[in-house]
């Protein structure tokens, strides 16, 4: 069996490579400055197939029969989760940004070009726009703003079942709390496969993280919009990108924000210590969601290699759950066993249903 997997971020592009049951994972760089010259996501696209292309020569992957083609999936109209059959409809929407422009609109479109110079099927694996949420937990508080599941869908639901599978159970018969912590930070009940209630990790919900604000106090934001401090735009940008950590120590970086710490410096630690809090109180809302009935509190991403934040997250929240740690993100490996999944018929592909509420259940 052999399949090629495609995860493109904002500077890279992480290729895996599945050979007769071996996976080999490589990662092609894209200097921010070259990026800079696209005005638009999707006019990487050239940019980066020719990348592809040859990093697998530079490989020897270049002549390889490829099963299927797998990327991963981005900013589409909602869905369930699970393994989605690459067609013209979901092309479209990539293309179109339909929930947003991000990098991972590219996964798709890049894997059904490699995938139909081959003949062969392209998939993408659990979207970040996966929504499985109760109709309760859509409520904002406001009429007219609903809140909307965007999660690190991908690595949630792959380390959610890695642990199911160390305690022996299967990932649809368990409760699980998992947090993903990387520069933005997502916590999500997983209620017997389904993730019931979410925060969104791009749109200012949860936690604040290294360059994101979370909720923040809305009159608060409203003051700052009538005394011109801010643009909509740049508060937009803020929100999502200039916020958290940045935007109290103006760096991104917990290494460096550690070092601080380290150093005796009393405001990278209460930042730092603030970020864990918020962390802490969003899995004790996400435990009471579930009634209490949580077999396992998961926490991954990047920040999850760094013992005093996992740590300082596992202190205050032991007492509800098991902890377990996954540090870094597995998003080549979700994808290549969502294809396998499909490919050995174990589960069926998905069709994209576009702008409808099939995701609604």
């Amino acid at each position: 069996m052999n399949i090629l997997a495609i995860d493109p971020g904002s500077t890279s592009t992480k290729i895996g490579v599945f050979r007769d049951g071996t996976l080999t994972k490589g990662s092609i760089e894209h200097p921010r400055a070259e990026m800079e010259h696209f005005p638009c996501v999707m006019d990487q696209l050239g940019y980066r197939m020719d990348a592809i292309r040859a990093y697998l020569r530079e490989t020897g992957a270049d002549g390889v029969a490829w099963d299927a083609v797998v990327g991963r999936g981005g900013l589409i109209h909602p869905v369930l989760s699970g393994v989605y059959l690459v067609d013209e409809p979901l092309i479209k929407d990539l293309e179109d940004g339909v929930s947003g422009e991000h990098a991972a609109n590219l996964g798709g479109v890049l894997a059904h070009a490699v995938a139909s110079g081959k003949g062969v099927p392209a998939y993408v694996v659990d979207p970040p726009v996966i929504d499985e949420m109760w109709p309760v937990a859509r409520l904002s508080g406001m009429a007219g703003i609903e809140r909307r599941s965007m999660f690190h869908a991908l690595n949630q639901k792959a380390v959610a079942r890695d642990v199911a599978r160390e305690l022996g159970r299967d990932y649809a018969e368990l409760n699980l709390i998992v947090v993903h912590m990387g520069g933005g930070i997502t916590a999500g009940a997983h209620r017997k496969g389904l993730v019931v209630d979410v925060n969104n990790g791009l749109n200012g919900d949860g936690p604040f993280s290294p360059e994101r604000t979370g909720g923040l106090p809305v009159v608060g934001v409203l003051e700052l919009v009538e005394r011109g401090a801010f643009t909509t735009g740049e508060l937009k940008g803020i929100v999502a990108r200039r916020g958290g950590v940045y935007s109290y120590l103006n760096t991104v970086d917990m290494r460096e924000v550690e070092a601080r710490v380290q150093q005796g410096d009393a405001e990278a630690g209460l930042v730092r210590e603030a970020m864990i809090y918020q962390v802490a109180k969003e899995i004790g809302g996400l435990a009471a969601a579930l009634s209490g009935a949580v077999d396992g509190i998961v926490l991954t991403g990047g920040l999850a290699f760094g013992a005093a934040v996992v740590e300082g997250v596992r202190r205050r929240v032991e007492f509800i759950a098991p902890v377990f740690v996954r540090p870094g993100e597995f998003e080549i490996e979700a994808l290549v066993d969502g294809a396998l999944r499909v490919i050995s018929g174990v589960e069926a592909a998905r069709r994209y249903a576009g702008g409808t509420d099939e995701h609604r259940g």
